[in-house]
């Protein structure tokens, strides 16, 4: 790093887990600060640390104040994020640290304000920490922006990425090159550490459960592992499943053990609370989602835990480093399968890791609402001219693509809200001067856009609090909306009853009593390809069954000899009756969006054409459809003109394209969420974007923030692509098959039909009792082969 600094040149640095790059990444830092260096602390702000979590921020800044320490540099450090206080933030802006760590959004507003150019004026390194980690998605997009403009004010800055788990090291080297030029970057090679120690947990004298995803069964065994190591991390999914395998775990605690939990919903005491605590080596156990599984160094942790399907290599590669976090020992991990296509794709993740294989996500073109919010922070830093302000859009990759016309469509819509919206003086943001320059139509717009401006749009949420006003953090505002005085619920490893609920708060007390879980809707990590294809090839190669549990090698045996197995390249259908119904199930491994997408466009022409379709449901890897006539013929449901004409009248009239338009529309600043003295709820918002949506729909529906929210559908909500390349496949290569009763493969799909709304994990008892029902039928044997055997 030190080479490429000296040199000139950018750098992404690609290092395994423990190898030291964040140190790496500060290396030039501190060395400019030495006294050879020539820069003296408190000239300004000299090194920008961009972070995708608070929490990594602040470890960072605490592992950071060692070795400045130790060096004798008096050298002032500090973060800032949305957790900063007002007072602190203001002071950074007018008295700036030498070396401040942010995020991309933190960042974006720091830029908005007219002393961004003083402020970042000397500014000689941006070190962008995790960078696979949000790269690829809008994050992305506005730091991809936000790098543009610090590189227009400091034109002599360098940049640094640094990541241990980037797939395609060039496309990330073309998306950190300021206007393109990719030679200016450089990939540094860090050196290779111990191989991960990784292996996946199956249940005593048992066999792998059918479905659920919870892994409950594994309490007793996860609860000993715990007892045997110094710290234990427990990674899950989702901020449910987070509590609900809390929970059980302090239910089998008969120890006492010091265990907590962490995730992006509990209050920024309780976070820091826990992460203290984690840093000082106090505790046993520690239940967390992805709030925490980026670059967190605590060396103390000896065994990391995934509960249910790690869904990528790259994310559980990144997951299994937080233990020990030392490069010249192995990392050792433990994967938790929920259910038997779960042990597969465990089994898959495991051998991407034993082999070294990551995968992630592609880039694409940056986000017009993306865009148009950038656009208002740089007028309320000061008026631009819009030529200038599109070449310097333009040097970023994800915007390269921004033409004259798209360039005037955005302008437009910043300036009026756009041709169907423009007689609103609501919507009038920015204004052309005499001189040919944009300028605010009023200085209330920039603390308007202030107070608004982020990327991440989460479900509106409401403060838990006690009567005396400690906060334990947030829940969503559909879930408490369900709540009435005197019902319990489970947060933050607590058993609470509401006592009221008013304004944005569900004040609380603590209660003895059986207590539900707090449900939330929020991230459905997608399985990715990579795995996805590993699983579907581990299906046919029956050589390597022999590693396989006895029952997980049975059910696919019992499948082979009963109708088939997915083949690759190819897509299995079967058809069976169960229940009184005709159900047929589709094996597509594409991923729980892509497969809800199918869903709906084959019960769709299920119905034109008279199969009488009664609902389906959908996991990761297949589909199961319901209806009162058999499907005879798969191909005429899954010819690929799907997409060209029944996908747009679906995605129109579902709320899929409205759920993507309310995001689109908070992001570009149209619909504002805070105001001062008051915050929208979550209702009044998706009125607000509704209305406008009609409008839009009838008046304009070409409008640029339609096609931004088209932009999301396809790529976020339904996963077209793998749905494309999906049906592209099925041309003439279907193998379909009638069966007479349900499948081995089609249980742990069809365990789910009524279930799907329901939280994971509060019904999985329920769910194995019906999964060994319907798997009894599955794996029975015919009665004749039963007497000749």
């Amino acid at each position: 790093m030190q080479a490429a600094h000296s040199a000139g040149k950018h750098a992404l640095l690609v290092a395994d887990t423990g190898a030291g790059k964040t140190l790496a990444g500060f290396l030039p830092t501190l060395v400019d600060f030495c006294p050879s260096g020539g820069v003296q602390p408190g000239e300004g702000l000299h090194t920008l640390y961009i972070s995708p979590l608070k929490a990594l921020a602040h470890d960072v800044q605490r592992n950071l104040l060692a070795p400045v320490q130790e060096m004798g540099l008096p050298i002032r450090i500090e973060t800032r994020s949305g957790d900063t206080p007002s007072d602190r933030r203001k002071r950074q802006i007018g008295k700036p640290p030498d070396i401040l760590l942010t995020t991309p959004e933190s960042l974006s507003l720091l830029l908005s304000y007219p002393d961004s150019f003083q402020l970042f004026a000397g500014l000689r390194r941006v070190v962008i920490d995790e960078v696979h980690a949000f790269a690829t998605g809008k994050r992305g997009d506005l730091l991809a922006l936000a790098l543009s403009r610090l590189q227009a004010i400091a034109p002599d800055m360098q940049r640094a990425a640094l990541s241990a788990t980037v797939a395609s090291p060039e496309a990330f080297r073309e998306w950190l090159a300021p206007w393109g030029d990719v030679d200016s970057v450089t990939v540094v090679e860090g050196e290779k550490g111990a191989p991960p120690e990784v292996e996946i947990l199956l249940p005593r004298e048992e066999r792998v459960p059918w479905g659920g995803h919870a892994a409950i069964w594994a309490i007793p065994q996860l609860y000993e592992e715990i007892r045997r190591n110094r710290t234990t991390l427990v990674f899950t999914n989702t901020r449910f499943l987070a509590e609900y395998i809390f929970r059980n775990l302090w239910d089998a605690n008969e120890d006492n053990l010091p265990i907590a939990i962490h995730h992006g919903s509990l209050s920024v005491e309780a976070r820091r609370k826990v992460e203290g605590a984690m840093a000082r080596g106090e505790l046993r156990a520690l239940v967390a989602t992805a709030s925490l599984d980026l670059g967190v160094d605590w060396g103390d942790v000896d065994c990391v835990v995934q509960m249910g399907a790690p869904k990528g290599s790259s994310r559980l590669l990144q997951r299994i480093g937080r233990a020990n976090h030392r490069l010249d020992q192995p990392s050792r991990a433990i994967l938790v399968p929920g259910n038997r296509f779960e042990f597969l794709e465990a089994t898959a993740a495991k051998d991407a890791v034993d082999e070294g294989r990551r995968d992630g996500e592609d880039f694409r073109p940056g986000g017009l609402d993306v865009l148009a919010q950038h656009v208002m922070a740089c007028a309320c830093a000061a008026p631009f001219d819009e030529n200038a302000l599109l070449a310097e859009i333009r040097a970023s990759l994800p915007y390269a693509w921004i033409d004259e016309t798209i360039w005037q469509r955005v302008l437009n819509f910043v300036a009026t809200g756009g041709y169907a919206l423009k007689a609103y003086d609501k919507f009038r943001r920015i204004t052309r001067d005499t001189d040919g320059f944009w300028r605010l139509t009023h200085p209330e717009q920039a603390q308007r856009h202030r107070m608004n401006a982020g990327i991440i749009v989460d479900s509106e949420m409401l403060d838990v609090r006690f009567r005396n006003g400690r906060s334990l953090g947030k829940v969503e505002e559909r879930f408490a909306a369900s709540l009435k005085p005197g019902d319990t619920f489970q947060f933050a490893g607590l058993d609470l009853e509401v006592e009221q609920l008013r304004d944005m708060e569900l004040v609380v007390r603590a209660s003895r009593r059986g207590a539900m879980i707090p449900s939330y809707s929020g991230l459905r990590l997608p399985l990715s390809t990579h795995l996805a294809d590993r699983v579907q090839a581990m299906l046919t190669d029956r050589a390597g069954w022999a590693r396989f549990p006895d029952d997980v090698r049975e059910w696919l045996e019992v499948q082979a000899w009963r109708s088939h197995l997915p083949a690759p390249g190819r897509l299995l259908v079967e058809s069976f009756p169960h229940g009184g119904r005709e159900y047929t199930a589709f094996y597509t491994f594409t991923g729980w969006n892509a497969n809800q997408s199918l869903g709906m466009l084959i019960t769709k022409r299920m119905e034109d054409r008279g199969l009488m379709p009664g609902g389906f449901v959908a996991n990761d890897y297949s589909l199961a459809v319901w209806g009162l006539k058999k499907v005879e013929d798969p191909a005429p449901l899954l010819s690929p003109e799907i997409l060209n004409h029944e996908f747009v009248d679906w995605v129109q009239d579902s709320y899929l394209l409205r759920r993507a338009f309310r995001e689109v529309a908070v992001i570009s600043g149209l619909v504002e969420r805070q105001h001062p003295g008051k915050r929208k709820t979550g209702r009044q918002v998706t009125f607000s974007t509704d209305l406008i949506y009609d409008v839009l729909r009838k008046y304009e529906p070409d409008h640029v923030l339609i096609e931004a929210a088209w932009a999301d559908a396809r790529a976020k909500m339904t996963d077209i692509g793998r749905l494309g390349d999906l049906l592209d496949r099925a041309v003439g290569h279907i193998d379909h098959v009638q069966l007479d009763r349900v499948s081995p493969l089609a249980v742990p799909v069809m365990v789910m039909l009524g279930r799907e709304s329901l939280p994971q994990g509060s019904v999985d008892d329920e769910l194995l009792l019906e999964a060994e029902t319907l798997a009894g039928a599955a794996m029975q044997l015919d009665p004749l082969e039963d007497e000749e055997e």
